[in-house]
């Protein structure tokens, strides 16, 4: 076997006899390959690359196939000038390198949710929200004991919560199927009335809040998030212009944010009072815009992104895929589809399980690193210096083909063997291993349970009621797009 490509600074030290550094685990350390180039004109080069001319998976593989294939690189990451302060960081692009992200002793994560960006706080209600605080911080621990908390108090509204929501977005699909009929649209619009039910009962956000409130929600989520979109505004010029170059006025979305959060304080009383006797340090105020973000950033967000991509890869699948599917729920779901019903369904369990890893709703992790250190991917090892911006992109980190066998496939069954498991330690979309429990003390999502039941319910569900269906699906950034096109009822549906 030939052995690994060096770099340049590997091939002077080979020319002059110098020995190789060797990490503690045995790899030879090597000089981070790759580069920044010229400050302004290179970092918004390479954001018309990644938006536009290549996309994002290119851009980093286009990267990696030009250093030899490394898999730990300096590249600069959108959105650049004028947005971000530094684009500068290092990507880690393979399983192992990838996670040290995870490791909240080698990472800060202060203010690094989006990126080498921040938005403005305006948008949190003058606060900082716990997703951008980093783990060491006092207040991150005491919000997120209260996260948690409910997340936990109400996990047994779920799956009735979900089940009235998705009958109501399938009703509306049978009835629109004279024509196509987009799934994303009705997602969206059901799955923010699923959320707040779920997590705090009461009058959903559509009757309170009225037809609007899906739009106000996604409005404040376009403010936040705008500087890393594409393919929203046509032609591309224009988007450059207004989504890329500067920040958008928070003021903007004030009404919206205003009517949205007053929406909140009343369908979470309870969990306020609650929080306030059983929780205190945080104003209740600043607990309350937590809550916001907590429903429609971190749950209703991701389950606009990721139902879409279980819908996508179950109509590649297939009939085949659907039968056996739809045999194992209605084997065990005798008394309706319920959590406990649905962790007898190891098939589903499996399905909802890779279509975390081959689509996880956030593709990206940041953190700086706390202090000088050691980053090993298979084949090398590189050091990092304090402060340096560490920068991981998931969907090619769990696609690891020295991880898992056929990597870039979907594999319905992937996770059903009980010697399988182990691969879950790989399963990372929420910010730590599938295997591991969120805490008070770590960044993984305090939702993960409820994501992953939801997924699985979205599963079960589709296959309690229909024998089979036939989708088209158009790849997009962030989420494919979806359209019915049949649906085969079961006899007893």
């Amino acid at each position: 076997m030939a052995p690994p490509p060096v770099n340049s600074g590997d091939a002077a030290a080979a020319a002059t006899g110098e020995k190789s550094k060797l990490s503690p685990s045995g790899l030879p350390i090597r000089e981070i390959p790759g580069g920044y180039g010229v400050p302004f004109f290179s970092p918004l080069r390479d954001r018309l690359d990644y938006f536009y001319f290549q996309g994002a998976e290119e851009y980093f593989r286009s990267r990696v196939a030009r250093h030899g294939g490394a898999t730990v690189l300096r590249v600069n990451m959108p959105p650049g000038p004028f947005i971000s302060g530094d684009p500068r960081v290092v990507a880690l692009l393979d399983a192992r390198s990838f996670r040290v992200l995870l490791d909240d002793s080698m990472v800060d994560k202060a203010d690094t949710l989006d990126g080498t960006f921040m938005p403005s706080r305006a948008l949190f209600g003058g606060h900082r929200p716990l997703a951008f605080l980093d783990a060491a911080d006092p207040r991150h621990a005491k919000i997120k004991r209260v996260v948690m908390s409910l997340a936990a108090a109400r996990m047994h509204h779920v799956a009735p919560a979900f089940r009235a929501a998705f009958a109501a977005m399938f009703d509306a699909v049978e009835a629109g199927l004279g024509a196509a009929v987009e799934f994303n649209k009705l997602n969206m619009r059901y799955m923010l009335d699923f959320t707040c039910a779920a997590l705090f009962g009461g009058e959903p956000p559509s009757k309170v809040v009225g037809d609007g409130a899906v739009t106000k929600a996604m409005a404040w989520l376009a403010f936040q998030l705008h500087p890393i979109a594409s393919k929203v505004v046509r032609p591309w010029p224009l988007e450059e212009l207004l989504l890329h170059t500067f920040s958008l006025p928070p003021f903007l979305v004030r009404r919206g944010y205003a009517d949205l959060k007053a929406y909140f304080a009343d369908a979470a009383a309870a969990v306020l009072d609650d929080a306030e006797k059983s929780h205190p340090g945080i104003p209740r105020d600043e607990l309350l815009d937590n809550l916001v973000f907590v429903a429609i950033f971190n749950a209703f967000g991701g389950f606009k992104i990721f139902l879409p991509h279980i819908v996508k890869w179950l109509a590649r699948a297939g009939p085949e895929l659907h039968a056996k599917l739809a045999t194992e729920v209605r084997a065990a779901a005798d008394d309706g589809i319920t959590l406990a019903a649905v962790e007898r369904m190891p098939l589903v369990k499996s399905v909802v399980w890779e279509a975390l890893r081959m689509n996880p709703p956030v593709e990206f992790q940041y953190g700086h690193a706390r202090r000088d250190m050691i980053v090993e991917s298979h084949d090398a090892a590189y050091e990092v210096r304090k402060g340096e911006m560490l920068f991981g992109y998931q969907p090619l980190a769990t696609r690891d083909a020295k991880v898992f066998d056929r990597a870039g496939e979907f594999v319905a069954d992937r996770f059903v063997a009980a010697g399988d498991r182990p691969l879950l330690e790989h399963v990372v979309w929420s910010n730590g291993p599938e295997t591991r429990t969120p805490s008070e003390g770590n960044k993984q999502c305090p939702g993960k349970d409820m994501v992953v039941a939801v997924g699985r319910l979205m599963v079960a569900e589709m296959f309690r009621r229909y024998d089979t269906f036939a989708a088209d699906v158009v790849e997009a950034p962030v989420e494919p797009v979806v359209t019915f096109t049949s649906l085969t009822r079961a006899a007893s549906g």
